[in-house]
């Protein structure tokens, strides 16, 4: 576990200086975090190629009903989010992160469990209300990675707990495609099946990340909500800034889960098991740039340079994916895409070094709640522009939407070179 001492810094303000804890501690909490990222990631994975192809089953095969529901389904997930990620970053910083990690995470197992027997689409969206309920606990797990990884190091860090989202992505999607062939109620099974294995070895395993003594005093139901944790973001120079950069990839980000599959199909004529196949190949290089990559680059460049680079990318890689006019041109893309995975762990490495100890959880709530918003709106916005560009005969382009991503994420390039700058003082635990 990191211990952190105080040091006078210029002008004799006080500075915090993170110690490397124990190696084999270390080693056995962020395997967990990991394998905890990396089970959400494969049990959110599975249902991409397969959420959408269940809703159009129950909507009777129309599509673009489907797509319209899919942003249903998806908005009331955001909701979730919004609600409940505060609320278990706060109390992660109250009560200590373990308790929230293995909590979240039985729940989770559970409501994969009640959406596989759903007899219906309202029981489905039921089902979808608590999975993003449940699957809230990113606030808490990159609470954990925070506390257990000194500040020069959380960029590499962050970089791999993104790579578990492109093993989620390399295993879901695959697993989802080749399973939901067989039958679309078994990929449920065995995400619920992962999930409680993971939780089972959570129990033996995880230990405590932040010590008592660093703890919030109590926890404060007006800082909890989504609007008070939101506060948090312009206590702190810069925060703010740096988090609307946060939101803007995370509604770009949305496009793909909101249209992926329909567009795909749509415009391509892929199968399940191709959407699957091609959604693996996304997952190999986002592992590879995110594993290997990332720590060269952020160490070359600093935090600020793998923001800006991974956002220049993510444009360019969003705009080949809404031109490409067959599903060669795609592939040939994902590379270019997969770049975008130096933006985050230089964002989440800026943002991490200007708050507390006890603000972690926190700032991790208040990220979880744009990333809700992000949810609500996003799937909204390109859902319907997707359904309205190839329904619109004189305005086929079905493209549009995830031309509309890249847009967002070049708006994300152009504020990071204002407010992407490295703290003058890291913040540091009161004494």
């Amino acid at each position: 576990m990191d211990t952190a001492n105080e040091t006078s810094g210029p002008g004799g303000r006080m500075t915090t200086t993170d110690q490397t804890p124990e190696p084999t501690g270390r080693r056995a909490a962020f395997g967990f975090i990991f394998a905890l990222a990396v089970i959400n990631s494969v049990s959110f994975g599975i249902m991409i190629p397969i959420l959408p192809a269940l809703i159009k089953q129950f909507t009777g095969g129309d599509t673009a009903a489907a797509s319209e529901w899919n942003v249903v389904f998806a908005v009331t997930w955001g909701v979730m989010q919004f609600v409940i990620g505060p609320i278990l970053g706060m109390l992660s910083d109250r009560y200590g992160r373990r308790p929230v990690l293995l909590l979240s995470l039985f729940g989770l197992g559970v409501d994969f469990l009640f959406m596989a027997l759903a007899p219906s689409l309202a029981w489905l969206l039921f089902g979808r209300i608590l999975n993003g309920m449940t699957a809230a606990s990113f606030s808490a797990a990159n609470a954990y990675v925070a506390d257990i990884t000194p500040a020069d190091q959380r960029a590499k860090t962050f970089g791999l707990m993104g790579s578990a989202f492109s093993f989620g992505f390399l295993i879901g999607p695959v697993l989802g495609g080749f399973l939901g062939d067989i039958s679309l109620r078994l990929p449920f099974f065995v995400a619920a099946g992962l999930t409680l294995i993971n939780f089972l070895y959570g129990l033996l395993v995880l230990p405590e990340s932040l010590p008592v003594e660093k703890r919030a005093a109590r926890f404060d139901w007006r800082k909890a909500n989504p609007v008070g944790s939101l506060k948090l973001l312009r206590s702190h120079p810069d925060l703010l800034g740096l988090a609307g950069i946060g939101f803007l990839y995370q509604l770009a980000h949305t496009v793909l889960p909101s249209i992926f599959v329909l567009y795909t199909g749509y415009r391509y004529g892929w199968t399940t098991s191709t959407i699957g196949l091609t959604m693996g190949l996304s997952g190999i290089l986002g592992i590879i740039v995110q594993v290997l990559l990332v720590g060269p680059v952020v160490k070359r460049i600093g935090e600020r340079g793998s923001l800006l680079l991974g956002a220049l990318f993510g444009a360019l890689g969003f705009g080949l994916y809404g031109y490409a006019p067959s599903g060669g041109w795609y592939v040939f893309a994902i590379p270019v895409f997969s770049l975008m995975g130096f933006m985050m762990p230089g964002l989440m490495g800026l943002m991490t070094r200007r708050v507390l100890p006890a603000e972690q959880g926190r700032l991790q709530g208040a990220n979880q709640s744009l990333q809700g918003i992000a949810s609500m709106t996003g799937p909204a916005l390109f859902g319907l522009t997707f359904a309205w560009s190839i329904r619109s005969p004189a305005f086929h382009v079905p493209g549009l939407a995830i031309w509309l991503a890249a847009g967002l994420m070049l708006a994300a390039f152009l504020i990071a070179l204002t407010v992407a700058r490295p703290p003058r003082v890291e913040a540091s635990q009161p004494a």
